[in-house]
């Protein structure tokens, strides 16, 4: 019998959401967030794949995730492994830079998934004990600006590539899917559709489109029919229409996927922004 567990916290008004989870058979299918996702490994070892490498956070490490870095995981033994992870939004991270500098700073990247550093997990074990205890908001909002700022200056290693850095020819057959399935995320598109928009053919963009980004076009795709479907659950739309809006064929497949790529089901993920505030 499985001892899987998990517990979910969001933000009603910014983006910013908390789980506190226990996993010894549940194994995350690949996806991202569009947010920096910031953990920290209390018991055993996870194992997961991240830009193209293999990766373990056992007990003690942090891991660091930039938004849009596909990832998965999974427990790295038959004893499972207990985690907290924090997902905040890059404008939320830029607004406590700004607060602990005093000035507006570009957006961090994070070039190491995992890092070992005693000082920032106890960092983020204290940010995600008051997210998910009920603290003041006051004293979220403290321990939030940080949280980052230590982030940041212990974790970061570089700052967004220049604007102007050229692109080559694969990633520009990959950028112009992209953009053809951000404009039309619920379109059925076909796999010719995307060749054409990319002026090359289905193999090319398949290809260029996985070494890009680290997913399949129509895992993408279904990655960003998740995010709307998140969207519409915090509005509190009932889950069989967040289901039909999103692009699932029902509220099962919706459940299905989302419960694979979060690791809570829809209904937790709802209940999670109506916990009171103390």
């Amino acid at each position: 019998m499985t001892r899987d567990w998990s517990r979910y916290w969001r933000s009603p008004d910014r983006p910013l959401e908390a789980m506190h989870a226990h996993f010894e058979q549940h194994v995350y299918h690949r996806h991202s967030h569009d947010t920096y996702s910031f953990g920290v490994t209390e018991i055993g070892a996870q194992a997961f794949t991240c830009r193209g490498s293999a990766h373990t956070s056992a007990t003690g490490m942090v891991m660091a995730f930039n938004p849009d870095d596909p990832h998965d995981g999974h427990a790295a033994d038959r004893f499972g492994f207990t985690y907290r992870i924090i997902h905040i939004g890059p404008e939320v991270v830029a607004d406590a830079l700004e607060d602990s500098t005093g000035s507006r700073m570009g957006l961090p990247l994070f070039t190491a998934p995992v890092l070992e550093d005693p000082v920032l997990a106890h960092t983020l074990h204290a940010l995600h004990r008051a997210l998910l205890g009920g603290a003041s908001t006051l004293r979220r909002d403290e321990l939030l600006r940080a949280t980052v700022a230590a982030m940041v200056r212990r974790g970061s290693t570089t700052g967004d590539l220049p604007s102007g850095t050229p692109l080559t020819g694969a990633q520009l057959i990959a950028e112009r899917v992209r953009r053809r399935l951000d404009d039309s995320p619920l379109d059925d598109l076909t796999a010719a559709d995307l060749a054409q928009a990319a002026g090359c053919s289905r193999f090319t963009v398949y290809r260029a489109f996985q070494s890009a980004y680290g997913f399949a076009p129509s895992d993408y795709q279904r990655q960003l029919r998740l995010r709307i479907a998140r969207r519409l659950i915090a509005r509190g739309l009932p889950l069989a229409e967040v289901a039909a809006r999103s692009g699932f064929a029902d509220q099962s497949h919706l459940t299905r996927w989302f419960t694979r790529t979060y690791g809570v089901t829809p209904g937790i993920y709802r209940q999670a922004g109506l916990l009171p505030r103390r």
